[in-house]
């Protein structure tokens, strides 16, 4: 059975770890000083004593902590920035092997398990820097795990392994989405936001009908939270001196006032471009 990406993966503890009562592991008084939101993404950037920016999530049984750059744990598996650069490393040497052909490489359960839970650590930390508004940020491990998520599709040795990762992709594009589109809303480009939110909203759709789920994809949480975010959007975009104009006008012909009526007329003839 599928777990998930935010399935929880019971592990045996390697031996010789220190004794509990050899150190001190409480950190009730962290948590006394941050209190648990739910439903919230709580969340807060910080400089750790080597200098390196570090990222806490608090969830309701404690808090994750991750570094702000790299692996988000900080380790390079294989010498690599990554496991999945490690991975690319193993495909590049089976094309060097096989005159530039990926025929024959393939990805067995256990690795695709391992980049799924590599692919964890950076949904955790996206979700983090969309909160603190770092979208460059988000962009960069969203799209790392699309590569992640393209990669295990085209090379797990079964569909059942490539949809382990592929059925969280509505859920990394409606990030990316959100990203993309408050990029532009900060520089107040809200026709840029809107285009970005309906051509997520259209890849997401695309997803379901090429997975033949096109009936759930206008029930998914995905489509519907971008779709009323759409709304909100458009709501809020500021009025072009052309809709100003033609809303005026159909308010002076309503109150009757064809004076201002004939006025708001000529003012539309007048503009140079379409806006």
């Amino acid at each position: 059975m599928n777990r998930g990406l935010w399935a929880p993966r019971i592990i045996d503890l390697p031996p010789g770890l220190p004794h509990s009562r050899d150190m001190d592991f409480d950190i009730s008084h962290l948590l006394e000083k941050w209190d648990y939101q739910p439903g919230q993404v709580v969340v807060r950037r910080f400089k750790a004593k080597d200098g390196r920016e570090k990222i806490q999530l608090r969830v309701d049984l404690g808090l994750l902590q991750m570094n702000a750059d790299g692996r988000p744990d900080g380790k390079r598996p294989f010498g690599q920035p990554s496991l999945f650069d490690h991975y690319l490393g193993r495909l590049s040497k089976h094309k060097l092997a096989h005159e530039n052909s990926d025929e024959g490489f393939k990805l067995n359960a256990e690795d695709c398990a391992k980049l799924q839970l590599e692919a964890l650590q950076y949904h955790h930390r996206y979700i983090c820097l969309l909160q603190l508004e770092d979208y460059d940020g988000v962009l960069q491990d969203a799209e790392r795990n699309f590569a992640v998520f393209q990669f295990v599709g085209r090379y797990a040795e079964s569909e059942d392994l490539a949809w382990s990762l592929q059925q969280f992709q509505p859920q990394l594009l409606m990030i990316l989405t959100r990203a993309r589109a408050s990029q532009a809303l900060k520089s107040d480009d809200y026709p840029v936001a809107i285009k970005q939110v309906e051509e997520g909203l259209e890849q997401i759709r695309t997803f379901y009908r090429e997975h033949s789920q096109s009936e759930a994809a206008e029930q998914s949480g995905e489509v519907q939270s971008l779709g009323e975010w759409l709304e909100e959007i458009r709501s809020k975009r500021p009025l072009s001196t052309r809709e100003r104009l033609e809303r005026a006008l159909h308010d002076a012909v309503q109150a009757e006032n064809y004076e201002k009526a004939a006025k708001v007329r000529d003012a539309l003839r007048n503009l140079k471009t379409p806006e």
